[in-house]
């Protein structure tokens, strides 16, 4: 069984930094995943992505956080990571693990991250 557990969030300052971890367990990146992601809800708003990285390291961003964030993977330590310059309040919400194996998707639990103006 895949659990992912996620950290790093937390309260920022608008034009701040965060950087947020997906711990994966039960799993190894390199041999079963196909892609990883991070995405994000904010209060009455449905759930986004807002990055994405495959198993080949081809990356896609939300067209919001273009240039600001960026994902990354260390395959050794099952972690994935995300990156996040020049938080905005829109920035604000609950940011969720995603890993698409080839046996099933999995999500961990969410870490808020908020950004005060």
């Amino acid at each position: 069984q895949v659990q992912l557990v996620e950290s790093g969030g937390g309260l920022v300052q608008a034009g701040g930094s965060l950087r947020l971890s997906c711990a994966a367990s039960g799993t190894i990146f390199s041999l079963f995943t196909v892609s990883m992601g991070w995405y994000r809800q904010a209060p009455g708003k449905q759930r986004e992505l807002v990055a994405s990285i495959t198993s080949g390291g081809i990356t896609n961003y939300a067209d919001s956080v273009k240039g600001r964030f960026t994902i990354s993977t260390d395959n050794a330590k099952n972690t994935v990571y995300l990156q996040m310059n020049s938080l905005k309040p829109e920035d604000t919400g609950v940011y969720y693990c995603n890993v698409a194996e080839y046996n099933g998707v999995y999500w961990g639990q969410g870490t808020q991250v908020t950004v005060s103006s």
